[in-house]
């Protein structure tokens, strides 16, 4: 996924991955590294628990530092910035409730595959509510899967009541469904009750089939299509720009008519809902169903790059075709 800028963002990856990783005892290094053909580089969740690789939890304030400097390099500054509100909000999440975690205790792992120096290597954070997935070939990126989450939606006591971490992916979504008259409604609202997850939950491979039914960009008026536009760019907006730019240009020449916006679950906040955007070339879900409709689920798949398995795929026939 080439894109302009991209040769600089790389850069800057291989910068802050090899600080990173120079920071490190050897002991850390053999738990953050892994080859580029282990077979739990597609091996990704959101829930809790642990996960292969370096915990947070186990860094110095120095290492954590660098550490998060590659999380955010492999970010848009928003999507950094949200991020690392995601890493803060699941120890929010254990202190509302009534756990006593420590400063320090974050449990988001960092892995990186292969080496930076690698003409190919990859690296990810995974945790709770945070997947941030980075495939490096060349100067070229692949981003996805990329998931935020966030648990609560709105935190709704103590001193950060009224916090929404993940405020745009629920408000765009409703206002585009707010927008649509009687008829449009029916098409993209496809059942009164939301499932209880993204449909494609933490798949290796995204299966675009699970999602049916939705209103296509090219029944939507200039106004309507500029909301759904918005929606989409915002998702892709997450991960570093040259790499958001690419995925919004390849949806552009995919065919923005052909991308369709499904809604489930009921239409009024604190009412289970859950929404998908597929187009050509990339899939959306979002679900917020859980502890009373309090609890974020949002996915970008992008269904030609993910896990850069077609820079992988070149880079590896490549090197071949070299022995």
């Amino acid at each position: 996924m080439a894109a302009t800028g991209t040769t600089q963002r790389v850069t800057t990856m291989r910068g802050a991955a090899t600080a990173f990783v120079a920071a490190l005892e050897e002991s850390q290094r053999v738990e953050l590294g892994a080859r580029l053909e282990d077979p739990g580089y597609r091996r990704w969740s959101y829930l809790p628990g642990p996960r292969d690789g370096l915990p947070l939890a186990a860094m110095s304030p120095e290492q954590r530092h660098l550490a998060l400097a590659l999380l955010d390099a492999g970010c848009s500054a928003g999507g950094a910035r949200t991020a690392r509100a995601v890493i803060e909000l699941d120890f929010i999440r254990r202190e509302l409730g009534g756990g006593n975690p420590q400063p320090g205790d974050d449990r988001f792992w960092f892995r990186v595959f292969g080496s930076p120096g690698d003409h190919a290597w990859a690296w990810r954070v995974n945790g709770h509510h945070l997947a941030v997935q980075v495939a490096v070939v060349g100067a070229e990126v692949a981003v996805t899967p990329s998931f935020f989450g966030t648990e609560p939606a709105t935190v709704l006591s103590g001193p950060h009541e009224g916090l929404r971490v993940l405020p745009v992916e629920e408000d765009l979504a409703r206002e585009l469904l707010a927008a649509l008259d009687d008829g449009q409604r029916r098409l993209a609202v496809t059942s009164g009750t939301a499932p209880s997850d993204i449909l494609t939950r933490h798949d290796p491979v995204a299966d675009p089939s699970v999602v049916v039914g939705g209103i296509r960009h090219g029944d939507l008026d200039g106004g309507q299509q500029g909301l759904l536009q918005r929606l989409v760019r915002h998702y892709f907006g997450r991960v570093a720009e040259p790499a958001g730019r690419a995925a919004w240009a390849d949806a552009r020449e995919a065919g923005l008519d052909e991308i369709r916006f499904a809604w489930a679950g009921g239409a009024r906040r604190r009412e289970g809902h859950y929404y998908s955007v597929l187009g050509p070339t990339f899939l959306l879900e979002y679900d917020n169903t859980q502890d009373d409709a309090n609890h974020i689920h949002s996915v970008w798949r992008d269904l030609r790059h993910d896990w850069g398995d077609d820079l992988l795929a070149q880079h590896y026939a490549a090197s071949r075709h070299r022995d």
